[in-house]
């Protein structure tokens, strides 16, 4: 099964000045160390246990990171216990269409899924689910100054936070390196209010 977070496939996007900036931060993160995403994953994980424990979210929405993406395999696991028994955590599930689905995480088992992602097996949710969330944890190739994201070029994550109240804080991780001056932008891409990077931590956005 292909690992879908190490490549830069695009879908549906006009290629151009995404594409290619795409393609060069996918490149670097493919050359990073296993030990240095490590590392790398345990910064990340340990911001955001702080956040979490400081916020006391009821509910969070997040991903499960594959290959080089930033957080780590484990992210999940790590956001259930910084939630406590209280938290309900929600993990995406891609539909055919590209749009995203949720359902409860436990901490059970995760299946593989199309793309080489890893997705919960309990009762969809529906795709408004992410609206009930009181934090939003995003992946992103990279963010720049103002928040706007760079993805995957699906659009699944911008139709995702497009359903996210505008109180509710959105937050993609990256690598360091990944926080740029300028993203294209274009009329359909949803803003985040924070990034955590390794290195810098947590850091709000203008969007925020």
């Amino acid at each position: 099964m292909p690992d879908f977070s190490d490549e830069a496939e695009v879908t549906g996007e006009v290629p151009g000045e995404k594409v290619a900036l795409r393609a060069v931060l996918l490149a670097r993160r493919r050359a990073l160390p296993a030990p240095e995403r490590t590392v790398a994953a345990g910064r990340i994980q340990a911001e955001l246990t702080n956040l979490v424990r400081r916020l006391r979210p009821r509910r969070i929405t997040a991903y499960v990171p594959v290959g080089s993406e930033p957080g780590g395999p484990d992210l999940p696991d790590r956001l259930l216990d910084a939630l406590g028994p209280t938290g309900d955590l929600l993990l995406p599930v891609l539909r055919p269409d590209l749009d995203l689905d949720w359902a409860h995480h436990g901490g059970g088992v995760l299946v593989p899924a199309g793309r080489g992602l890893r997705e919960p097996v309990g009762d969809r949710l529906g795709t408004a689910a992410v609206g009930t969330a009181d934090l939003v944890i995003v992946p992103a190739v990279a963010v720049d100054r103002r928040g706007v994201r760079l993805g995957r070029g699906g659009g699944s994550y911008d139709r995702a936070l497009a359903r996210v109240a505008p109180d509710t804080l959105t937050l993609a991780l990256l690598h360091d390196g990944e926080l740029v001056d300028r993203v294209p932008a274009q009329p359909h891409d949803r803003p985040v209010a924070a990034v955590i990077t390794p290195s810098g931590g947590l850091r709000p956005l203008p969007a925020g």
